[in-house]
């Protein structure tokens, strides 16, 4: 009696202990966000705010609401490829990071390898047009008809002159290994290469 009354008291404490331990790796969810939320390591949260869609919590304080600026994108296409933006223009804030895509086809029966040289319009545009991520920081190689699409990330930054409303980014597509096109007369005329040391 006495040992069947221990056995089933040592069952007992160890249902206990069980339905503890699921009840602790049941909230541990929770526990942790209150834990990052307190340390301010909010790790899920910034976490959430990258899905697609989703609110940030807090908002940019750097970008200029008050002014608005119109950015034209331009593709020289000349070669035997197709090059063109997935838009032509967008209206940005001062500070607002904005991200375009730019397609590209290899219409070629063989394999090349090329690379973009951007310019801008206005010239005093370039020193204030920063891009965080573009496709002309690289060299690509394509296969024959093979097709790619790539994004420029950009900020204009806030202190881009008032007088200037309108930006023309512009890339020029050349083969590497093969002659540097020059920039077409049309675009010559209001399309001035970077200044070295300047974005790129």
């Amino acid at each position: 009696m006495g040992l069947r009354h221990e056995n089933l008291k040592m069952v007992g404490k160890l249902g206990v202990i069980a339905l503890g331990m699921f009840a602790f790796g049941y909230a541990l969810v929770p526990l942790y966000k209150a834990i990052c939320e307190a340390t301010g390591i909010n790790v899920l949260a910034l976490s959430e705010q990258e899905v697609p869609g989703a609110k940030p919590r807090t908002l940019n304080t750097q970008v200029d609401y008050s002014r608005t600026i119109t950015v034209e994108f331009d593709a020289n296409a000349r070669g035997p490829w197709r090059f063109s933006p997935a838009v032509r223009s967008l209206q940005v804030h001062p500070g607002e990071l904005t991200t375009v895509q730019y397609q590209f086809q290899n219409v070629q029966n063989r394999v090349m390898s090329a690379q973009a040289i951007p310019s801008y319009a206005p010239s005093q545009a370039a020193p204030h047009f920063n891009k965080l991520e573009c496709f002309c920081f690289n060299q690509y190689t394509l296969a024959p008809g093979e097709k790619r699409e790539w994004p420029v990330v950009f900020v204009i930054d806030p202190k881009l002159p008032k007088s200037v409303t309108t930006i023309t980014l512009s890339y020029t597509f050349f083969e590497v290994g093969g002659k540097v096109p020059g920039v077409p007369q049309e675009v010559a005329r209001h399309v001035v290469e970077p200044k070295s040391g300047g974005p790129v």
